[in-house]
């Protein structure tokens, strides 16, 4: 009888102990992606900027089926600066179209995101880390990098492996369009379907017509391109989508709706956009990455965050910090070869 409990004992004992096997394993599996994303975090530049790598699935997919709206994300438009951020693409060299980028706003602390979804497209983006309580932090300690998972869905610019680009830039407020039957997402999170699921700017139209737009506080056109040498300015005006498309091997975007300027005053609306136009008309859209960098420095401002340029052939990202142009990053995200 003893020996018949002792057994039983021991069993027991066996069954307690793989259990507890089986959830240390599943919560090793469960949190090995975040931990090795939050571990991949490294500080390159001072001013500061973070690099951080993305290991496993951000969810995405699941959430913009249901639309988002939460106020992390509305934060990000509490204020508007009028000259917010200006883009530009570059398409004259086939085998280097460049888009670029300057962030104007009013905080430091930004990381340069690498993601590789299941399902989805690997892509590199820009983001502001003032929205996750982070701003102004040299290291990031481990209990404050929890908020670093959430910023897959605050994208500012970016680009896929299929060399689609994508950036926003602040335009006076419009109607938006709406449907009940779309679910609704803001501006960052547009982008992020663009750069996780298109792979030209075609696709890229086709994936933000399945939306509802929203914009809390500062409304923005999207400025999408491909390389390709398509380029789209997203706008939205009177309740409606209205695209402008190039015509040049190349295109810019500022603060202002492209649709509603006349043609003889679009250069002469805004300094840097007529700078930028002035430049790449010149160059018949032919720019090297260096070059697409003087030009951002030309076009940049006092409240000039981030200055990047993305190969759209060769997968290079280039980001100046805070306007030290003498101190360029360079980074590489893996392309995928297109069909000629």
């Amino acid at each position: 009888m003893k020996q018949k409990k002792t057994k039983r004992r021991k069993r027991i004992k066996r069954i307690l102990l793989g259990c507890l096997l089986a959830f240390v394993l599943v919560l090793v599996i469960i949190s090995y992606g975040p931990v090795r994303t939050m571990a991949s975090l490294e500080r390159v530049d001072d001013y500061p900027l973070f690099v951080m790598r993305y290991h496993g699935e951000y969810f995405f997919d699941w959430f913009s089926e249901h639309g988002i709206e939460w106020p992390l994300f509305k934060k990000i438009y509490e204020a508007v600066n009028p000259d917010a951020c200006a883009s530009f693409a570059a398409f004259g060299d086939v085998n280097n179209a460049v888009f670029g980028r300057n962030f104007d706003w009013i905080h430091r602390s930004s990381l340069l995101l690498f993601t590789d979804p299941p399902g989805g497209y690997a892509s590199v983006s820009m983001v502001d880390l003032y929205y996750y309580g982070l701003e102004g932090m040299q290291d990031i300690p481990w209990p404050k990098r929890f908020n670093l998972l959430g910023t897959p869905y605050a994208v500012m610019d970016g680009m896929n492996q299929w060399g689609v680009a994508v950036g926003q830039n602040a335009v006076p407020k419009r109607e938006l369009p709406y449907d009940p039957n779309r679910p609704t997402l803001i501006s960052n999170q547009l982008m992020r379907a663009v750069l996780d699921h298109a792979r030209d700017v075609n696709e890229a139209v086709a994936l933000i017509q399945k939306y509802n737009p929203s914009f809390p506080a500062v409304y923005c056109h999207l400025h999408i391109v491909d390389a390709s040498g398509a380029s789209a300015v997203v706008e939205y005006v009177d309740g409606r989508m209205v695209l402008v498309r190039n015509d040049e091997p190349w295109q810019v975007s500022t603060n202002f709706l492209l649709c509603e300027a006349p043609e003889e005053s679009v250069t002469s609306g805004c300094w840097r956009y007529g700078l930028a136009s002035e430049y790449l008309s010149k160059a018949g859209g032919r720019l090297t990455q260096d070059e697409a960098m003087s030009l951002l420095q030309g076009a940049s401002q006092d409240g000039t965050v981030w200055s990047v340029v993305y190969n759209l052939n060769t997968g290079t990202i280039q980001v100046a910090m805070g306007r030290d142009y003498e101190q360029v990053h360079t980074f590489k995200l893996r392309m995928k070869k297109r069909d000629k």
